[in-house]
């Protein structure tokens, strides 16, 4: 089958080529992929910017971990939806690929007549959004400050955010450009950094890290928690004394750190409720799933350049079909 594949001697670190069919387990459907969606970190990995414990992927290995498509064939042992069901899925790799073989526990039932592209970008960056808002507990009249939120978890964080009732400060390097299109998205405000923040702020999504980490929980009212979910700065932390004082002015404030892949680490992370409720947000139109680079599989090099370069903020898709 064709897929995109890790080539370290290619200018993008990838090339288009043949793979075996992969062969699922018991527990594993087989899906026909339509539409995959990058992530950053996946990319980053291919330039050599491979977080501290962690190889970079062989030569000929597949990598994606979302993807939208039909399933081909159920799971042997039952689990999971029938054949030519339309569904959105996440996994460790393989994504990047005209078939992949997932467990039926990371499949989301996906609405008749659905754009698979769109779909397709909710996995990795829906579900961090989803999940680490959760950990800021109920949002409903609460002012919520999201960083680095032009990006693909971004977007989905402040609409999600706004869905639960928040009031949502969205902070990008770039307001100017990005002003109109978050508030479209649900923003409230949108500011250029926590520093520029007036008032105080309930819970915080973090993205960037480094000093911007460092601001925004100085932010946070009594009992506030930030979620730490990227470090896309690059950036250390270093907290003046004092910031973790609990005093009148930061009684109880809480750091998180939030990372979606630790779920893989069980057997059958069960990710297909929350894939399906937001495939039904998208499709019923209360969330916005606009891909900001799409192209075909022959055009894959490209949108890892893309995503590389800083081309492109949001999420890039390749369309099989």
């Amino acid at each position: 089958m064709r897929a995109l594949v890790v080539d370290g001697a290619g200018a993008s670190g990838v090339r288009v080529g043949e793979v075996p069919d992969p062969v699922p387990a018991p527990y594993e459907a087989l899906v026909r992929v339509r539409a995959a969606s990058l992530n950053y970190g996946e990319v980053a990995i291919l330039a050599g910017r491979v977080p501290e414990g962690m190889e970079r992927p062989p030569d000929g290995a597949v990598l994606g971990a979302d993807a939208a498509g039909v399933v081909e064939r159920a799971a042997a042992d039952g689990s999971g939806p029938p054949a030519g069901t339309p569904v959105v899925s996440i996994g460790a790799d393989g994504a990047w690929a005209r078939l992949r073989a997932v467990p039926a526990t990371a499949l989301g039932a996906v609405p008749a007549g659905s754009d698979p592209g769109a779909v397709s970008t909710l996995p990795v960056a829906g579900l961090t959004a989803l999940r680490a808002l959760r950990r800021l507990g109920p949002l409903l009249g609460r002012r919520v400050l999201v960083t680095g939120a032009t990006g693909g978890v971004g977007r989905f964080t402040v609409q999600l955010a706004r869905l639960a009732g928040a009031q949502v400060v969205a902070s990008t390097s770039d307001p100017d450009t990005y002003s109109a299109e978050l508030r479209r998205l649900g923003a409230t405000e949108v500011v250029g950094g926590p520093a520029s923040v007036t008032g105080g702020i309930d819970g915080v999504v973090d993205q960037v890290g480094g000093r911007q980490l460092v601001e925004a929980f100085r932010l946070l009212r009594p009992h506030g928690v930030l979620v730490a979910v990227g470090h896309s700065s690059g950036e250390g932390e270093s907290f003046a004394y004092g910031d973790l004082f609990g005093n009148d002015g930061g009684h109880d404030r809480s750091l998180v750190t939030f990372f979606l892949g630790a779920a893989f680490l069980g057997d059958a992370p069960d990710f297909g409720p929350d894939l399906t409720w937001l495939a039904d947000q998208v499709g019923n139109g209360s969330l916005v799933a606009e891909p900001a680079w799409r192209g075909g599989l022959e055009q894959g090099p490209d949108a890892v350049r893309a995503l590389l370069d800083g081309a492109v903020h949001g999420k890039a898709v390749i369309d099989f079909e």
